[in-house]
């Protein structure tokens, strides 16, 4: 379990129902905008986040630090027959909408509009405290989806742009990306070898320095 204060834990729950509510809503609106109904029949058009957070998923992610929303039901032959890049962007659309919001939470940093000071031994986090886990969990949801494993949204956006051989390779693999994913997430750092976090952890802190001028 993740070493959780108080403070942590309250801007981490207010974080994710952000960060989660506009990761789908930008799904659904972008596949809306190709001419898919289907989100927009499901009612997850909107950004209430009643009708996206998984409650499972959330605490997972609150806890263990592996979580999910509900996700998004689309028509991939209704957007394929509107655009063949539609099912590309309509799963990037998650990714750039959680980088979005860390590029505006560290807009009042940057700035010096908002002070630096520790949230440590507070009950409730600092506003500084509160933008800086806002900023590292929206970057770290928008990268981890981008890894190009089913049912992450990287899946989808690499067997667009990358070539055809390894996209059908990606097809080949997709049945068994639930188990390899738990396996990269679970199995592997239990035995010492953390390689999302090797991946994912240096390119997390080389753009939160980019955005905050640090």
């Amino acid at each position: 379990m993740l070493n959780l204060t108080p403070a942590t834990i309250i801007s981490r729950i207010i974080t994710l129902t952000i960060a989660f509510s506009v990761h789908e809503f930008s799904h659904a609106w972008t596949a809306d905008r190709f001419g898919d109904d289907t989100p927009r029949y499901n009612g997850r058009l909107t950004l209430n986040p009643a009708v996206h957070l998984d409650l499972m998923g959330t605490l997972m992610l609150l806890f263990v630090g592996f979580g999910w929303a509900k996700p998004v039901p689309v028509n991939p032959y209704t957007l394929r027959r509107r655009s063949p890049s539609a099912m590309m962007w309509v799963s990037l659309a998650g990714p750039l909408s959680n980088l979005l919001l860390a590029v505006i939470a560290a807009i009042p940093l940057r700035l010096g509009l908002v002070p630096y000071s520790a949230s440590s031994g507070r009950l409730f986090p600092t506003p500084s405290g509160f933008l800086l886990e806002f900023i590292f969990v929206n970057l770290a949801l928008a990268l981890f989806n981008l890894i190009p494993l089913a049912p992450l949204d990287g899946d989808k956006v690499a067997e667009f742009l990358f070539p055809p051989p390894f996209a059908r390779f990606l097809e080949r693999i997709r049945p068994y990306s639930p188990l390899i994913l738990l396996a990269l997430l679970f199995l592997l750092p239990y035995l010492g070898i953390d390689i999302v976090g090797w991946v994912i952890r240096p390119v997390i802190t080389a753009i939160a320095r980019l955005l905050l001028g640090v």
